[in-house]
């Protein structure tokens, strides 16, 4: 998938540089697969709705569909095209790096979105702009051991845990905060297994499908995004297994919808559309010159049946 389009500055504080009005900046973007949940479908949207809003930046948008030879070829085709700064989503934080570097040496600044790239690729990179996913994983599980506390069996529950696409740099870190933060704080509860679901619903159904026959005594199921853990929630509902406590990562609508419905306990808040703007925004002030942490965080906060009035229903 390609598109070009240009657009309109934004006159708010936080848009406005010294330089901005000067000169038209053509900024590239890759992504990992727009087609592959809401979460990154609602992301491009918004990117594009961003550019749209600014005279001063014409964007070239790429989808890689999930494959690294493709994103790797949408590279090389940036890099060719000479455009100001690349903003990329990795499908895979190891296999990208060989681009992100020829892009360095080419002296086009380089954008990490959403999911960093592994740390041998960072002196390539001029700034990573997106959430904390490591603080994502260590607040899943204060969640679920908080809850398990209430419950109390925060000395005997049992955990599943459901991740994200091996290789894919947020799945590994939220699974590295998650696991490393459950037993600082529920030291007696036990993880009994963990595989992949890939982002997928179906496929993550099928995990939990599978973890329920293996498993009679199952308490909490740990997701790395709602998609997957609604997915492991209908498997659970099909086999009339009640009582199971499901905590995400990234609150999608369907995650929202079944905490509303008392089904889901809890997840992190993230926004699609802050973390597309925030991407362009910080592209755009590399080239102005300003000075930007290399870890560009945005807070993602807790969410739980008990506080999810403070927060408007996620748009994907």
């Amino acid at each position: 998938m390609k598109s070009v389009t240009k657009a309109a500055l934004v006159c708010t504080t936080a848009m406005i540089g010294s330089a901005a009005a000067a000169e038209t900046y053509t900024i590239g973007i890759t992504q990992n697969n727009v087609g592959v949940d809401s979460y990154q479908t609602t992301y491009e949207k918004a990117f594009i709705a961003a550019a749209e809003a600014n005279a001063d930046v014409e964007v070239v948008v790429l989808d890689a569909g999930g494959d690294v030879a493709r994103q790797i070829a949408q590279m090389e085709d940036l890099i060719q095209q000479e455009v100001d700064a690349i903003i990329i989503w990795p499908t895979n934080g190891e296999a990208v790096i060989p681009a992100v570097r020829k892009a360095h040496q080419a002296d086009i600044p380089v954008v990490v979105t959403n999911s960093n790239i592994a740390e041998a690729g960072f002196d390539f990179v001029a700034s990573f702009s997106g959430p904390d996913n490591i603080t994502q994983g260590i607040r899943s599980a204060e969640i679920m051991c908080d809850k398990f506390k209430e419950m109390g069996i925060e000395n005997e529950a049992k955990v599943v845990h459901i991740t994200g696409q091996p290789g894919y740099t947020t799945a590994i870190e939220r699974a590295k905060g998650f696991n490393d933060r459950l037993p600082e704080v529920c030291p007696n509860v036990e993880q009994i297994d963990q595989q992949p679901g890939d982002w997928n619903r179906e496929k993550s159904q099928q995990v939990m499908e599978a973890f329920l026959v293996k498993y009679d005594d199952i308490d909490g199921v740990y997701a790395g995004d709602d998609n997957m853990g609604v997915g492991a929630l209908n498997a659970a509902k099909a086999a009339g297994r009640e009582g199971i406590i499901f905590v995400g990562a990234t609150n999608f609508a369907v995650g929202y919808e079944a905490m509303a419905a008392g089904e889901y306990w809890g997840s992190i808040y993230q926004s699609p559309v802050d973390d597309a703007e925030a991407a362009l925004k910080t592209a755009i002030d590399l080239l102005n010159g300003e000075e930007l942490p290399f870890l560009n965080y945005f807070d993602t906060p807790k969410i739980t049946q008990d506080n999810m009035d403070e927060f408007t229903k996620p748009v994907f």
